[in-house]
Parts: C-alpha cells; sequence; structure tokens
C-alpha cells in the first residue's frame, strides 16, 4: 500500500509540474508575441514616420528684376511682399532647362518645386530691400512626390511602376513622370538637390500640400487644451478626494456618489464629447472648436480618475500621522492641509498626469465638439478655433496623398513621446516622493 501510494502521488506531482511548465511556457510565448507585436508597431510608424521629420530642397538661381517680379524697385512693401514670386520661380526653372519648351512640360517641371516657396522667397526678399535687382541661388522646398523620392534616396533612373509591369519590386512608386524624374535626376547630379531637417514641421500649420503641412497649430491647441482640462479637473478632483476621504459621512448619499464615480470613471469618451455638444455649445453658445470647449470635455472625462487616484493616495497615508496631529491640537481642517494632503500629494499628482496623459491622447469627444475643422492658424488664445494632435492625425490619416502617411507617422511619434514623458514623470515622481509606512 506504501508503494502504491508513494507512486501515486509521484505521478500526480509529475503532472502537476508539467502542468505549471506548461503554464509557464504559455505565460512566456504570450509575453514573447506581444512585445513582437509592439516591436512589429512601433517599427512600421518610425519607418514610415522618420522621412517626416526631413525635408527636400532645390537649388535654383533666381532673378529677382522688374521684368520677373513684375513690380519696380521702389514700390510699397505691401506691393513688393504681393510680387509676382511665382513667375520669378517659373523663369528660373525654364532658365535651368532650356529645352522643355512645351506648355503641359512647363507646366510639369513647375509642378517640382512646392507651391510654398514663393511665400519663403517673398520673405527672403522682405527681410532685405536691397536684393532687388540681383540673382541669388536660392534652396526652394521641393513638391511632396519629389521630396518622397530625394529623402528615400531613390534611384531615379528606374522605371515607373505601371500596369504594365506592377510585379516589378525595383520599379518606381510615384506621380511623376518619366520628364519629371529626368530634371529631378538633372538637378540630383548637378548637386542641386539637398535633404535638411525639416524646420516647417514644427513651425507651420496644417496645410492641403504635405510638404508644408506642419504641427506647430495641433501642438498649441493641446497645450492650450491639456491647461484648461488641468485647471479645472485638478482642483475640484483633489476637493471632492479630500471631502469623500476625510470628512463625507458614511451614508446612502455618499455611497451613491462613490458608485456613481467609479462608473463615470467607464464611461466611453464619446458620450462626454455628446455631452459638451449639447450642452456647452448648442444650449451654452460657446465657441466651437474651441480649446476652452476640449479642455472643459476632457476634464470632466479626467474628473473620475483623479478623484480615484487621489483618495487612494489619501488612504494610503497612514491614521498614526491624523491621530498625532489631532493629538497635538489640530483641527480637522489642519490634520488634511498640514499633514495629509502634503505627504498624499506625491500620489495624487502621478494620477493627475497619467489623467492628463490619458486625456492627450483622446479624439472622439473632441470630434464631436468640432476639433476636426482645418485649422492654417495658429491659435493665439483658449477661445481661437484649434486641433489637438491625436484630431491632427486623424485627418491626415484620411488624405489621399502619399506624403501625408509620413506626416501620419510624424505625429504619432511625437504624439507617443509625449505621452511617454508624461508616464516617466508620474513614475519619476512616484519613486522620489514615495513613502513606505
Amino acid at each position: 500500500m506504501s508503494n502504491n501510494t508513494t507512486e501515486k502521488v509521484r505521478a500526480s506531482l509529475q503532472k502537476r509540474y508539467f502542468k505549471e511548465k506548461v503554464f509557464r511556457s504559455i505565460g512566456v510565448v504570450a509575453i514573447v508575441a506581444s512585445l513582437s507585436f509592439l516591436v512589429v508597431l512601433l517599427g512600421s510608424i518610425i519607418y514610415k514616420g522618420y522621412p517626416a521629420f526631413k525635408a527636400s530642397y532645390i537649388q535654383l538661381d533666381v532673378t529677382l528684376t522688374e521684368e520677373t517680379l513684375d513690380v519696380s524697385a521702389d514700390a510699397e512693401d505691401s506691393e513688393l511682399r504681393r510680387a509676382n514670386y511665382l513667375g520669378a520661380i517659373r523663369t528660373a526653372l525654364r532658365e535651368r532647362f532650356p529645352e522643355v519648351t512645351k506648355r503641359g512640360d512647363k507646366r510639369n517641371l513647375y509642378r517640382l518645386i512646392s507651391s510654398g516657396a514663393e511665400y519663403a522667397l517673398s520673405d527672403f526678399m522682405m527681410e532685405d530691400r536691397s536684393r532687388f535687382g540681383q540673382t541669388h541661388s536660392l534652396w526652394l522646398l521641393a513638391d511632396d512626390e519629389a521630396d518622397a523620392l530625394l529623402k528615400r534616396n531613390k534611384d531615379l533612373t528606374k522605371p515607373i511602376r505601371t500596369g504594365e509591369n506592377a510585379k516589378n519590386k525595383d520599379a518606381l512608386i510615384t506621380r511623376l513622370n518619366t520628364d519629371q524624374l529626368g530634371w529631378l535626376q538633372s538637378f540630383k547630379e548637378a548637386g542641386e538637390t539637398d535633404v535638411r531637417l525639416a524646420s516647417t514641421f514644427f513651425t507651420n500649420g496644417d496645410s492641403r500640400e504635405a510638404e508644408q503641412a506642419g504641427i506647430r497649430a495641433a501642438l498649441i491647441g493641446s497645450a492650450y487644451t491639456l491647461l484648461i482640462t488641468f485647471v479645472l479637473s485638478f482642483p475640484i478632483a483633489v476637493a471632492a478626494a479630500i471631502y469623500l476621504e476625510e470628512f463625507a459621512p458614511q451614508n446612502k448619499f455618499t455611497d451613491i456618489v462613490e458608485v456613481n464615480i467609479n462608473n463615470l470613471a467607464a464611461v466611453p469618451s464619446i458620450v462626454f464629447g455628446l455631452l459638451g455638444l449639447a450642452v456647452f455649445i448648442n444650449y451654452l453658445q460657446l465657441p466651437r472648436s474651441a480649446p476652452v470647449v476640449g479642455g472643459i470635455v476632457l476634464s470632466l472625462m479626467t474628473l473620475p480618475t483623479i478623484i480615484i487616484s487621489s483618495r487612494a493616495a489619501l488612504k494610503a497615508v497612514p491614521p498614526s500621522i491624523r491621530e498625532a496631529a489631532r493629538g497635538l491640537g489640530a483641527s480637522p481642517v489642519q490634520v488634511v492641509t498640514h499633514h495629509v494632503l502634503p505627504l498624499a500629494m506625491p500620489g495624487i499628482l502621478t494620477g493627475t498626469i497619467i489623467g492628463l496623459a490619458q486625456a492627450l491622447g483622446e479624439t472622439a469627444p473632441l470630434l464631436m465638439i468640432g476639433m476636426v475643422a482645418f485649422i492654417v492658424d495658429i491659435p493665439n488664445s483658449v477661445t481661437d478655433p484649434a486641433t489637438v494632435l491625436p484630431v491632427q492625425v486623424f485627418l491626415w490619416a484620411d488624405a489621399p496623398e502619399r506624403a501625408f502617411t509620413e506626416r501620419t507617422s510624424g505625429a504619432i511619434l511625437v504624439l507617443l513621446a509625449f505621452l511617454v514623458v508624461m508616464n516617466l514623470t508620474a513614475v519619476l515622481l512616484r519613486k522620489k516622493f514615495e513613502r513606505r509606512w
């Protein structure tokens, strides 16, 4: 009997150990698969997005004279600002390729340079009026299709992929025709092309032209929106948490409030957008597509998160701290403000930062209040029309031009960087000020 029992126990142990190994193996496989998917996702975004931080330029000798600009040297600043700079650029292109004589070919040649180059040339001229009457060698922004090929350092002598050679992997995928590729190759061989850091990506607002589109308006709109969210949600949430945790009596009313706070934390974000649309825009007539409305909506969405985290931070303070303060004659308010709240503040700030990071990545509620508008101008106040980074990503992802794919991924990288910084700040605050009781 003893031997049989021992054998059964050993067999049972072997089965248990085997099951444990299988369970551990499944866990390891799940972790490896999750990390693999994350690496693939981030790798894809980085590969598609890093060209957005670079811009291609083409060098041209542009003559700024009365004949090319259609204004005289003594013209007023307003007239000089509106001079025919586009005509000067086209004249320079025709002089660079005198063999291009047909009207259609000229139009194709002009498309190599961004339509925004005339504004850059206007700024160049207005910086120093003495440049009038001279020929200047200038670097002008390339159009989005030429920009994509130059940034990727593609071989421009390869054929273009069409329906006939769709399986040719070496063929170029581009909207440029053979003549345009030849002219671009001529610039490249002459050393008249350059790829630089795309400062315009961070200094420009949105644009219909991909090579001119930037995220500055979205960045400032996000900053204004988060500022309103913080100003409204932080004091209200902390005050609510202090009352519920330190002063509120335990009755049915407070139980209902606590249950509703927990439920609000799980409400879909688009519901808050519908609330903002119905109350703040339709009823209160607040400006549509403005950071002030976006901040109010996101503060409502963030309140439950901050309240819950603040209550947890307050609850983590040992009761002995409160008892010692009361023993020294402190009033209930003094106990909270002088002792409990300072000790709980690191946890409160951590929860606040996490809540703001969540708000920064929200899109649905802001779409409902009209922050999906096409915004070119940089907002100067919280009441000006604006958009935010997640909505900007949404807009660019829906654009048909291939170059906007780079802008979309680039904006995602910037958004991820902000989220990582905010979450890292929360972790560092918790590590630095955390106390173990």
